[in-house]
């Protein structure tokens, strides 16, 4: 009866375990923090998930961030450390685009994961991106791309929407950022903001990747 008891008692813990998803983010104008405060309240739409945001460490002098009228950053985003990656289940990174690639805070702070990837302590966790860039030929595609390299050193899965967010891939009618790699926008000449079927997009996204994440960590 006892050991009855106990399997009962570890099978509805483990139901009611917590999966960690990190939305990890750099956001110079606020285009990616919109994105990334969508994207996690998709993924806490998920029962059993707990998403919590992160930003990389910014590596601008501050002198550089007034002459480019960047607002201050959130008080209420926490900097990451590359060693509390591994707290996490899931991932999702969010980043502008740099003349179609990631930008460089986002490409210095997997630089400082080495010791991370000397040990594949991320091998096996699922990330998806999500992601700003100025226009239409600025990288919407090529930068989700080019992330995807540093997820494969490190043995991450790198989970991608597909046409997974149904009618919403195939509209025509308005500007709309995205694609079947991930969520995105178009921030035009810094005054844009992203747009509310690009934030239905970046929700989505985020309990997609969540419900994935959870079933991997599950079973």
């Amino acid at each position: 009866m006892a050991c009855a008891i106990n399997l009962l008692w570890i099978r509805r813990n483990a139901t009611m375990a917590t999966t960690k998803i990190y939305i990890i983010y750099y956001s110079l104008h606020k285009h990616v923090e919109y994105m990334a405060r969508e994207v996690q309240r998709g993924a806490n739409s998920v029962e059993g998930i707990e998403a919590t945001l992160w930003q990389v460490p910014e590596t601008l002098p501050s002198l550089v961030l007034q002459k480019m009228k960047a607002p201050p950053k959130p008080e209420d985003v926490p900097v990451i450390k590359p060693e509390q990656l591994t707290e996490a289940d899931g991932f999702l990174f969010g980043f502008p685009s740099r003349f179609g690639v990631m930008a460089a805070q986002c490409k210095a702070f997997f630089d400082a994961t080495n010791e991370l990837w000397k040990t594949q302590a991320l091998a096996g966790k699922p990330a998806g991106v999500f992601w700003s860039t100025g226009f239409h030929g600025g990288g919407q595609e090529l930068t989700a791309l080019t992330a995807i390299t540093q997820f494969a050193h490190h043995g991450m899965l790198f989970v991608p929407l597909g046409y997974t967010f149904g009618s919403g891939m195939f509209e025509i009618d308005e500007v709309k950022g995205g694609s079947c790699y991930g969520a995105g926008t178009y921030a035009g000449d810094g005054t844009r903001k992203p747009t509310e079927i690009e934030l239905q997009q970046a929700f989505y996204q985020g309990k997609y990747v969540s419900e994935i994440t959870k079933k991997l960590t599950r079973n």
